[in-house]
C-alpha cells in the first residue's frame, strides 16, 4: 500500500513538472510574440505571471523533498526525484529568460523595430520544440530521445550567430540603432540559453534512467 501511494505521489509530481514546462514554454513563445506584435500589455502580463512560475517551482521542490524525507526512496526512484528537482530549476530559469524578453518588449515600446523579426521567432519555435520534446522524453524515460535532442542546439546557435552578425551591420549603418540592436541581441541570447538548458534537462534524464552521467555534447555550428 505504501508503494502504491509513493508511485501515485511520484506520478503526480511528474505531471506537475509537465505543467510547469508548459507554463515556461508558453511564456517563451508569447514573450517573442509580444515583441513582434508590440503588445506591451501582454508583455507586462508575462512579467507578472513569472511569479506564478516561481511559486510552482518551489511547490514542486517542497513536495519532492518531502517524498525523499518521508519515503526514503532507493536507486531509480531517488534519481527520478533528483531529476524532478533539477528540471524544475531549469524550467524556472527558462521562464526568467522569457520574462527578460518581455521586459525588452516593454523597453522598446511603441518604437518601430529596426528590422522585421524573422530569425528570432524561428529561434523561439525551435527552442520551444526542443523543450517540449525533452519533457516528453522525461515522462517516457526515453534515453535515446534525450541523447538526440541536444544535437539540435547547433541549429539554434546558427540562428543566433546570424542574428548577431545582421544586427552588427545595422549598428554600423546607423549608430542610432545601437540601443535597440543591443536589446534584440539580448533576446536572441536568452533564446540560445533556453536551448542550452534543454541540454541540461536531457543530461538529467539520461542519468535518471541509467545511473550514469553523460555530457551530451552538441556538434559545432558552422
Amino acid at each position: 500500500m505504501a508503494r502504491e501511494k509513493f508511485e501515485h505521489d511520484l506520478h503526480r509530481l511528474q505531471d506537475e513538472i509537465l505543467e510547469l514546462g508548459a507554463m515556461a514554454e508558453r511564456a517563451i513563445a508569447e514573450s517573442v510574440q509580444t515583441l513582434k506584435n508590440k503588445d506591451i500589455d501582454h508583455a507586462r502580463s508575462i512579467i507578472e505571471a513569472d511569479r506564478l512560475i516561481n511559486e510552482k517551482r518551489y511547490a514542486i521542490e517542497n513536495e519532492a523533498l518531502t517524498l525523499i524525507a518521508t519515503q526514503q526512496p532507493m536507486a531509480g526512484d531517488l534519481r527520478t526525484l533528483a531529476a524532478i528537482l533539477e528540471i524544475a530549476s531549469e524550467l524556472e530559469r527558462m521562464a526568467d529568460y522569457a520574462k527578460g524578453i518581455a521586459n525588452i518588449a516593454v523597453m522598446i515600446g511603441a518604437e518601430g523595430l529596426i528590422k522585421p523579426l524573422v530569425d528570432i521567432p524561428r529561434m523561439s519555435a525551435k527552442a520551444c520544440d526542443m523543450l517540449h520534446r525533452s519533457l516528453e522524453a522525461f515522462l517516457r524515460q526515453d534515453v535515446e530521445a534525450a541523447r538526440a535532442i541536444p544535437k539540435e542546439d547547433a541549429e539554434v546557435d546558427v540562428l543566433y550567430e546570424q542574428i548577431y552578425r545582421e544586427l552588427i551591420t545595422y549598428i554600423m549603418a546607423d549608430p542610432k540603432a545601437i540601443d535597440q540592436a543591443t536589446r534584440l541581441t539580448w533576446v536572441a541570447h536568452n533564446l540560445e540559453r533556453v536551448a542550452d538548458r534543454v541540454g541540461n534537462i536531457c543530461e538529467r534524464i539520461v542519468f535518471s534512467v541509467t545511473g550514469h552521467g553523460e555530457e551530451l555534447d552538441t556538434p559545432p555550428a558552422y
